[in-house]
């Protein structure tokens, strides 16, 4: 069997548990979409936590392909929000990626706003 990854979405809720509310989809455009997407927001989750992780371990956790991986982080570098070290580890290259602390903030911000999304739609 086999088992999900470190950063698999939780399992979809029962039938209408899970409907959009019109009031807080309204508000989604407020979410940043340089991380809102899946791979990048997977990124940028794995490395909230202040530890910065290889190339490997993100692809491997995200459950991604090499290309995939790296295309969605170098989004992330343009805008400043990831810092990619490239060195070699025993003759083998590595590439450690870490938040910035410009991702940090857009990761709160992107935060803040998608809990005042889930509290707006709790009210409803």
């Amino acid at each position: 069997m086999e088992h999900p990854s470190l950063f698999d979405p939780p399992p979809v809720p029962p039938d209408g548990a899970g409907a959009v509310i019109p009031a807080a989809a309204s508000r989604a455009v407020a979410l940043d979409p340089l991380i809102h997407e899946r791979v990048r927001l997977g990124i940028v989750t794995a490395l909230a936590g202040g530890n910065s992780l290889s190339f490997v371990e993100l692809r491997d956790g995200l459950g991604v392909t090499d290309g995939n991986l790296s295309v969605h982080a170098r989004k992330l570098e343009k805008a400043g929000f990831v810092e990619c070290r490239k060195g070699f580890e025993d003759r083998v290259p590595r590439s450690e990626y870490r938040l910035t602390t410009r991702g940090r903030a857009a990761f709160a911000t992107y935060l803040f706003r998608l809990e005042s999304i889930l509290r707006a739609a709790r009210r409803t």
